[in-house]
């Protein structure tokens, strides 16, 4: 099922940089800036977080993209944006053994340099719980190998747990973390309870006032809570789930941070992006 093992861990084969995709997600962030973002004073950022591949595949013998080509291909579509690398804080450790994403209690060196990049605090004291629940990722059960699990894992601290997360979708709170989906198909939505439209974290203990607007993918739910000391609101904005038309019914835009967190996965096969 284009699943490999080299050195342990798991990751799907990716070689080919599909630049009609990387047309299509750039054209609809661009649709974001200019409706929306374009003459507010707004700080505007652009990451794109590489996949296990970046670290794993060529030094395993295996076919891999150009990953620079690929980042300045990104960048060179969203201009309206100053980029931040964060290939620099990464790491095959960084990442799940058995799954694609990453984990968070390795991120605080990725979570440091978006905070020093944007200009905000961040004192990156956490403490970390591990859950007792074994992890199988995705890639156990489509590459059908035999794998020990990962360990699932989060960062916490008073700042964290004082948060609130505001559902749009929903009208509820939830938790920054949801522990029970731990036991469910798929652990990885302890972040920020999987999957959500939009997303409002409401950080009473911040060292700051100011706002981050976030559009991002699953990758971001488990990165941005290390961010709660640094920002008093935080938004998150799934744009596969949510038309990009429909934003203004939802929220105001004004001279705040605004980065778009993508990873190279959905950035490749951006079909999704409404």
């Amino acid at each position: 099922n284009g699943i490999y093992v080299a050195d342990g861990y798991a990751a799907k084969l990716d070689d080919t940089i599909r630049e009609d995709s990387l047309d299509h997600a750039a054209d609809r962030f661009r649709y974001v800036y200019e409706t929306y973002l374009k003459n507010t004073g707004a700080n505007i950022y652009l990451s794109v977080i590489p996949d296990k591949n970046y670290f794993l595949a060529a030094e395993n013998g295996y076919p891999a993209m150009d990953y620079g080509a690929f980042f300045a291909a990104v960048r060179e579509r969203v201009d309206f944006a100053q980029y931040i690398d964060l290939t620099p804080a990464l790491s095959l450790g960084s990442y799940y053994r058995t799954d694609l994403h990453w984990r968070q209690e390795a991120l605080v060196p990725a979570a440091e340099l978006l905070a020093g990049a944007m200009g905000v605090p961040l004192s990156a004291d956490f403490e970390e719980i591990t859950i007792d629940t074994p992890f199988y990722g995705v890639y156990c059960g489509q590459s059908a190998l035999p794998m020990e699990p990962d360990r699932l894992a989060y960062l916490t601290n008073s700042v964290i747990g004082s948060c609130r997360v505001y559902d749009y979708e929903s009208g509820e709170s939830l938790p920054v973390y949801t522990l029970e989906k731990a036991e469910g198909s798929d652990p990885y939505e302890i972040f920020l309870s999987g999957p959500k439209p939009l997303l409002r974290i409401e950080s009473p203990g911040a060292q700051t006032e100011r706002k981050l607007l976030v559009f991002r993918d699953s990758f971001a739910a488990s990165l941005i809570p290390l961010l709660a000391e640094s920002y008093r609101e935080i938004t998150l904005v799934d744009i596969r789930y949510l038309s990009p038309a429909a934003l203004g019914r939802f929220l105001s835009f004004d001279a705040q941070d605004v980065l778009f967190l993508y990873s190279t996965s959905v950035l490749n096969d951006s079909a999704a992006i409404k």
